[in-house]
């Protein structure tokens, strides 16, 4: 698999990478052991990881194929911090408003950043991870602050590089100029283009790499929801079914869609590798991270890095998923 440098940096990733966010809830460990076994031997370096998948059991499951599957030097191991899953039920400070007593809640302190970091390095039994990012933006806590955990955990070795998550353009920006960002990770598809007029151009200004998170929309452009909602797929997820159903109401879905798979016909491939074919060749992209829940799925992700793309092909689909406004 191609190796592509992270930005400015002197990091290099594998162009496609292995989202682990369905680890202990729809992969079990069996299933994600033949899952990384099939993404190293294909090249793959670039893992994506984080506390909070599957409430902690996707890093649980990592730590354990560490060393016994796959060598941890063989891997680019890419965290985050910064979301908390069981928060104590008060706020910090007359600021900062108590959280609900269920859910997720942002909470980019020094201290919560740190300790999350320490524990991730624990759990996987290494020192150090490859990125290390900070998962959301936090309107609460001062943008020095944050600039300067990245700081100390890069000067301390826990990590190599940082980057950020999910971040508005204004946000990256703010944050690169003061801390040494080197990745930004950021939703990017053919039903997902924003990230092109701000995120990319603010990216490209400061020196930091863009990998593309939900290539395929949640599946949508997989083509798989096309004659209903297939009853294993996450449209029938109860937690995720209303994200991707306003996907399918959208008609451009339908049109991009309906052009992936015209698309996918003539070059004898399936839509998903299409659709990850024209995410790897945008320009300023380093790798785009890709989840499966079996084996079938991702292999057929990996297809994506031996399809040429034609231009004309590329052109088309750029035009047929462009919005009009």
């Amino acid at each position: 698999m191609e190796q592509r440098t992270v930005g400015r940096s002197g990091l290099r990733v594998s162009r496609i990478g292995l989202a682990t966010h369905t680890w202990g809830t729809h992969t079990d460990a069996d299933e994600a052991s033949v899952q990384l076994t099939a993404f190293t031997e294909a090249g793959g370096t670039l893992v994506d990881l984080s506390p909070v998948y599957g409430d902690g059991a996707a890093q649980r499951i990592l730590a354990d194929l560490l060393g016994d599957l796959v060598a941890r030097d063989d891997l680019v191991l890419s965290g985050s911090a910064g979301v908390v899953l069981h928060p104590p039920g008060a706020g910090v400070g007359d600021s900062m408003p108590a959280p609900a007593a269920t859910g997720p809640v942002i909470d980019a302190s020094r201290r919560t950043l740190l300790k999350q970091l320490d524990r991730s390095l624990l759990e996987l039994g290494t020192d150090h991870l490859d990125i290390w990012s900070i998962a959301a933006w936090d309107p609460y806590t001062p943008l020095d602050e944050v600039a300067a955990t990245l700081e100390t955990a890069v000067r301390t070795g826990r990590t190599r590089y940082a980057g950020v998550r999910g971040f508005a353009a204004w946000q990256l920006a703010s944050l690169a100029a003061i801390a040494p960002i080197a990745a930004a990770q950021s939703p990017y598809s053919l039903l997902a283009r924003g990230t092109e007029n701000d995120v990319i151009p603010a990216a490209r200004h400061h020196g930091v790499g863009i990998i593309a998170s939900a290539p395929l929309a949640g599946g949508v452009l997989t083509g798989k929801y096309r004659d209903g909602v297939p009853a294993d797929s996450r449209g029938a997820d109860e937690a995720t079914a209303a994200e991707i159903r306003r996907r399918l109401d959208d008609d451009r879905a339908t049109r991009v869609v309906d052009a992936l798979v015209t698309a996918a016909d003539g070059l004898g491939t399936s839509p998903l590798a299409v659709a990850l074919a024209w995410i790897r060749d945008r320009p300023g992209i380093a790798s785009m991270i890709v989840g499966a829940r079996d084996i079938g799925q991702l292999t057929g992700v990996l297809a994506a890095e031996t399809l040429e793309l034609p231009r004309a092909i590329a052109a088309a689909l750029d035009d047929v998923s462009a919005r009009s406004e």
